[in-house]
């Protein structure tokens, strides 16, 4: 994403990007279920439920304009490194409706050299 980024543009690539998966995964959508219907039952979910969209969206756009600029690795390292931590603090504290689990210190140390790890990424 991030070479095609470079070459028309990182909102370009992003829209290209949003806009090929969106046909693909209607086009399995059709083929698995044959029908839309899920369209309309997303309609009447809670609109906090739309937020994995919304942030698969930002991931997306955000490794196009970043990986020219601070290197694959970099990217993903800290991507993963922020969605563990995210984990973190949602296993912890139980949210969206999830069970509790505790933060021990093997998981806390997981955390720390994965983010220690994505920081020795940025070294060039």
């Amino acid at each position: 994403m991030g070479r095609f980024g470079e070459r028309i543009g990182s909102l370009e690539a992003f829209a290209f990007a949003s806009v090929g998966t969106a046909a693909i995964a209607i086009l399995v959508l059709l083929v698995a279920r044959r029908s839309l219907d899920g369209f309309a039952r997303a309609a009447h979910v809670p609109g906090w439920l739309w937020l994995g969209g919304l942030f698969g969206a930002f991931v997306v756009l955000t490794i196009t304009v970043t990986a020219p600029r601070l290197g694959t690795t970099a990217v993903v390292g800290l991507l993963i490194a922020g969605q563990l931590a995210m984990g973190v603090v949602i296993d912890r504290y139980g949210l969206f409706g999830l069970e509790r689990i505790p933060l021990t210190w093997p998981r806390a140390l997981g955390v720390v050299l994965l983010g220690v790890g994505a920081a020795l990424a940025l070294k060039r």
